[in-house]
């Protein structure tokens, strides 16, 4: 079992920054995939960013160059890290795990995912 937990959403103007922070706690010695996911109201759950347990990252192309995944092993604590924000931005934005292998821009990639946050909400305004 591995429990997530999000925080630093908020509500910033277009071009502003966020940083969302994603606490995992219990079973996180095993060779996890971390990712970012969003949901905008009425849209499918989409991958935003993934981190793999040596570093290596992925970003959807609306993000890559904007956004920007790390992590601290030590804490196990995973950052998204947010900048040049857009109102298309705007959804809930999730931290999820999985074992390897680690998808992100596969179709459905969401359904691969087991364990999940709650949930933080990203509100860009123009």
């Amino acid at each position: 079992q591995v429990q997530l937990v999000e925080s630093g959403g908020g509500s910033v103007q277009a071009g502003g920054s966020l940083r969302l922070s994603c606490v995992a706690s219990g079973n996180t010695d095993s060779d996890l995939c971390m990712a970012w996911f969003r949901q905008a109201p009425g849209k499918e759950r989409e991958g935003v960013a993934l981190i793999e347990r040596d570093g290596s990252t992925t970003h959807v192309d609306s993000v890559e160059g904007r956004f920007t995944v790390s992590k601290d092993n030590a804490q196990n604590i995973v950052y998204l890290q947010m900048n040049s924000l857009k109102p298309e931005d705007t959804a809930i934005y999730y931290c999820a795990t999985k074992s390897r292998p680690c998808w992100l821009l596969v179709p459905k990639a969401a359904s691969y995912y087991k364990y999940w946050g709650q949930g933080t909400q990203v509100t860009v305004s123009s």
